[in-house]
């Protein structure tokens, strides 16, 4: 299962810091779309475990992490890699397609 990060220093610590790639899925509990892919992103979370830290953040809880990584839409999924952004997808992404980008960034 995918970590909820809850603040802005849990975010810096767990995904600034990682030693390897990393994902954050943007959502709202309100967002349908995000709703649909959150059991995707807990599947990945699981088959990554060890290779990739996939985290989620509660745009409504952390709004200021919205605000530094320019998040306009829900969900959006941003790729980390050495503490810096390199990647995102905006809106529903199939399965195969994160997990692609994730091992590119291996």
């Amino acid at each position: 299962m995918a970590k909820i990060l809850n603040s802005k220093d849990e975010f810096e610590n767990d995904i600034l810091k990682a030693s390897v790639p990393a994902m954050v899925d943007f959502f709202a509990t309100w967002c349908g779309p995000c709703k649909m892919l959150s059991p995707v992103i807990d599947e990945i979370a699981s088959e990554m475990e060890g290779k990739a830290i996939i985290a989620k953040v509660d745009s409504d809880q952390v709004g200021e992490l919205c605000v530094d990584y320019n998040i306009k839409l829900l969900p959006t999924l941003v790729f980390f890699k050495d503490g810096k952004e390199v990647d995102r997808i905006v809106g529903m992404a199939e399965k195969e397609d994160i997990i692609a980008k994730l091992n590119s960034l291996a």
